[in-house]
């Protein structure tokens, strides 16, 4: 996948998170919200040349990625962002104020990560990334 087709995913993922939400599925919706901030690590990733192939690889990205732009916040974001993941297996979250301030927390990770596009030319192996 190209660093391009990584943005467009992690953008969609957050639209068909809050449909799945809005329709009522906590555990699909909860599993995209997982995906897009996930997509959204591994284009930053590609388009550094940093490894971006297991879990791991995406914390120690975000872990980069947060020192490279000095936003602590981007690690509160990956974690809330874990936190939908985990609940894709255990359904553990309720509908409540905490799971409405870990969805806005992740929109707004997302949405920070794909600005570091914005003022970084997309490379991708040394070419320009579309």
């Amino acid at each position: 996948m190209l660093t391009r087709e990584h943005i467009q995913t992690a953008r969609h993922f957050l639209e068909v998170a809050e449909g799945e939400f809005a329709a009522g599925d906590a555990i699909q919706g909860s599993e995209k919200m997982w995906g897009a901030a996930a997509h959204a690590v591994m284009a930053a990733a590609q388009q550094r040349e940093w490894p971006f192939g297991s879990h791991g690889a995406l914390r120690s990205a975000v872990r980069r990625l947060s020192r490279e732009s000095g936003d602590a916040a981007l690690l509160s974001g990956f974690v809330a962002a874990e936190k939908f993941h985990a609940n894709f297996y255990h359904s553990f979250m309720e509908h409540d104020a905490d799971f409405e301030l870990s969805r806005l927390v992740v929109h707004q990770f997302v949405e920070r990560v794909l600005e570091f596009f914005d003022s970084r030319p997309h490379m991708v192996g040394g070419e320009p990334a579309e």
